[in-house]
């Protein structure tokens, strides 16, 4: 099973970006968070700090290089560093797609680090990944640190870089990874179950009405369960396949019918009259204003 980092939300918001208490709302802060007594996520060394959840080693110097690069010239930095084994570490990387989203804490902005955070210099903006985008091979992914949008961006444009090292995450590919029982998918990489009801093919939703219709689910028992949510910004993210396009599911997601954009239950914190959005086109992670009725809804439970 790989484990779905939590986003760190703690407070609640209505649509008009008012913070409210989280009883019943079936926003992403009311779920249970992990135990405060945890040891510290973020270990320091010389000029590294080791992230224990994920396992990786990141430059606890988050500017480096001091300006920003083109993706090219990111790649021949990182060589550069590995060469001269900047802080005795030969192995330093530009990180995948998945691995700077790690980072990111959906409380927190300017930087959108956890408040635990043990780097320095972070930019409150752009980072390069290694991640090509599959639809558009020009282009390449970076993640925002100012509030935490995962975007893409023209290889020749000029983002921040970050080295990370450690073991790759695998993507446990072996075999199937969804399988599908009548409305049910159930997701044997993360034990997560999504609602595929062709029922829910509705018109697009406010973030309010999105709620609304998962309380609906639950009062009647949709596919015979009462414990639907609106799935927070990491749940969405991690049906996310970077190698696939339109939409960046894996081949064996078969949703009834992809939706060009998902809402999730996590509120943006930079701007709480907005909500998390996944679109499943390329994968990108962005906002949707909450009164609007824009996007859809993928219930989720487990």
């Amino acid at each position: 099973m790989n484990i779905i980092l939590e986003t760190d939300q703690k407070f609640c918001f209505d649509e008009l970006g008012n913070q409210i208490g989280c009883r019943n709302t079936l926003q992403d802060a009311e779920y249970e968070r992990s135990n405060s007594d945890m040891p510290p996520r973020f270990v320091v060394g010389n000029d590294s700090v080791e992230d224990r959840l994920t396992g990786l080693i990141w430059h606890k110097n988050a500017n480096l290089f001091g300006f920003p690069l083109s993706w090219k010239e990111a790649f021949d930095f990182i060589q550069e560093l590995n060469n001269s084994k900047a802080s005795n570490i030969s192995n330093w990387r530009l990180p995948s797609r998945g691995e700077l989203f790690s980072l990111v804490s959906h409380q927190q902005i300017n930087p959108s680090l956890p408040d635990t955070h043990q780097f320095e210099n972070v930019f409150n903006g752009y980072y390069w990944t290694q991640t090509e985008c599959a639809r558009l091979p020009d282009q390449a992914w970076y993640v925002h640190f100012g509030g935490g949008r995962v975007y893409r961006g023209m290889k020749h444009g000029s983002y921040m870089v970050w080295p990370v090292a450690g073991k790759k995450g695998g993507n446990n590919s072996a075999g199937v990874r969804f399988n599908e029982d009548g409305n049910l998918i159930f997701d044997s990489r993360t034990e997560r179950i999504w609602l595929n009801d062709k029922k829910l093919n509705m018109d697009a939703a406010t973030w309010k009405e999105a709620i609304n219709c998962i309380k609906s689910l639950n009062s009647n028992r949709a596919a015979g369960f009462n414990d639907w949510r609106l799935p927070n910004i990491r749940e969405l993210d991690s049906l996310v396949d970077t190698t696939q396009h339109s939409p960046a599911f894996a081949a064996d997601c078969l949703f009834a019918a992809t939706k060009d954009g998902y809402w999730s239950s996590t509120t943006s914190l930079y701007e709480p009259r907005y909500a998390w959005v996944l679109y499943p086109r390329d994968g990108a992670i962005g906002v949707g204003y909450k009164p609007g009725n824009d996007f859809y809804i993928l219930p989720v439970r487990g």
